[in-house]
């Protein structure tokens, strides 16, 4: 594909849905509740991924793909290894973004904010209830270290599923992470690149919300 062809990638929004700030609601995770039961309900792949961005101790940004795997006033949550590398960057620098991109709706949603660890209760009873394969994936893997290769990866499976024959326990390096929000964009797509995008800022242990310029 030539440069000139990826320059004319493009496609126009034509959804009818609108996003209003008069008539969003106060609270965002109303909002962000309804558009994400409505991305549920689209069979879209994977409806609750969304890239989570990371700094190191430089400064410097990491991004990468995860899962979120509940939300409610408090905040995001999702689950790691804490020795991976977004790991040991959200303990140096515990504030991150998030994007949900759902391109059937012509949506996206932006967060930013604070993380913090959640507890070993909620830890535990996410784990035990991930498919075996799961649970024993999360044991075998040193999360971002650099290995020999495939075949050590396999090898250390076989070890770990014959040392663990009625499920693996969760490491006590793993566990999740809750994203509580300072600020929350919804962005919905429209005609001639007029999109709207409807801003969440805590404000005075409120939300002020704001329309921004495309």
């Amino acid at each position: 594909m030539t440069a000139e062809q990826i320059e004319a990638l493009r496609m126009d929004y034509t959804r009818i849905e609108g996003l209003d700030e008069s008539e969003a609601p106060a609270d965002p995770i109303v909002l962000f509740r309804t558009w994400f039961g409505q991305a549920l309900g689209s069979n879209l792949t994977e409806p609750n991924a969304m890239c989570l961005a990371t700094v190191d101790a430089k400064g410097r940004p990491n991004a990468r793909m995860v899962l979120l795997k509940g939300f409610d006033e408090r905040g995001f949550v999702f689950y790691t290894n804490y020795e991976s590398q977004k790991g040991r960057e959200l303990e140096a620098h515990p504030q991150a973004s998030l994007v949900m991109y759902w391109p059937g709706l012509e949506r996206q949603v932006r967060v930013r904010g604070t993380v913090s660890r959640t507890s070993d209760e909620q830890s535990e009873a996410y784990f035990r209830s991930r498919p075996a394969d799961s649970r024993l994936g999360a044991a075998v893997s040193p999360q971002s270290e650099p290995i020999p290769g495939r075949q050590w990866l396999e090898e250390r499976w076989r070890e770990f599923e014959a040392r663990y024959p009625e499920g693996a326990p969760r490491p006590a390096n793993w566990g999740g992470y809750c994203l509580t929000p300072e600020t929350i964009e919804f962005w919905q797509g429209r005609r001639s690149r007029l999109h709207d995008r409807i801003r969440y800022t805590r404000d005075d242990g409120g939300w002020r919300i704001e329309r921004l310029a495309p």
